[in-house]
């Protein structure tokens, strides 16, 4: 998966740029690798930078829950510059982001994609004083099977899942979260519960072991040692039930 960035900014000849992803399916924890090559144009350019982010959409951040124009870091590496990009000259240098266990997800239960999700990396070279951001070079993220276990979990319960959310910030349950925003799953009570409301979810994930943040209304941890779906099943639902049921 790439794409290739004419800099418009510079005009005809101008130099161009192409990301290309080791992989484009990852989980939270892993390093994404990417090769930049970049081509010279006609003339000798400045490079004063080149930087790699990956990025996803903030909820409040954009106008509609459909619009994804102004999209927030979430990680960033980046080759200092200045350095000199040749006349017809190819570059190619090799970029490793370590993605962070709290990494948003947008793939869930085996593959299904989870709505309102969404993450690229995006490439930015700084040229001369000028700033041209390329496309997004959009990847998927899939759960921890430990995180997958949760959410199958709620939906063996009966939830049934709406849409996913970033946030910047830190929820109030969260106690050893290593970054500054975090994602809302979002879910629909099943019946027997008696509430017409949604439960909001966020993970905090670690190495060994997650956090289930429950709306507001406290916090599991699990360890992935000690995980199996019943008694998983078991501690969320007499969670739910004793916080959420009416």
């Amino acid at each position: 998966m790439a794409f290739r960035k004419f800099l418009s900014a510079l005009g005809v000849n101008a130099p161009s740029v192409e990301t290309v992803l080791d992989n484009t399916t990852v989980r939270p924890g892993d390093q994404l690798g990417c090769e930049v090559t970049m081509r010279g144009g006609g003339a000798d350019v400045t490079i004063e930078r080149l930087t790699l982010q990956v990025v996803t959409r903030f909820e409040d951040m954009e106008t509609t829950e459909d619009r994804w124009e102004n999209p927030g870091v979430l990680v960033s590496g980046e080759l200092p510059g200045p350095f000199t990009l040749a006349a017809g000259a190819e570059v190619t240098e090799r970029v490793v982001l370590d993605l962070p266990w709290e990494m948003p997800l947008t793939h869930i239960l085996g593959g299904r994609r989870l709505r309102g999700a969404r993450v690229a990396v995006r490439t930015e070279l700084a040229i001369d004083n000028a700033v041209d951001r390329g496309d997004f070079d959009e990847f998927a993220v899939h759960a921890l099977p430990q995180q997958d276990m949760v959410l199958q979990a709620y939906s063996d319960l009966g939830f049934r899942f709406d849409e996913a959310e970033c946030k910047k910030g830190t929820p109030s349950s969260a106690v050893r979260s290593q970054v500054d925003w975090w994602q809302e799953i979002e879910m629909w009570f099943p019946a027997d519960y008696r509430n017409p409301g949604q439960n909001e979810i966020a993970f905090n994930a670690r190495h060994d072991s997650l956090d289930l943040l429950t709306g507001g209304t406290g916090r599991l941890e699990f360890r992935y040692a000690d995980m199996d779906l019943a008694r998983v099943t078991e501690v969320i639902d007499e969670h739910a039930r004793s916080r959420f049921a009416r």
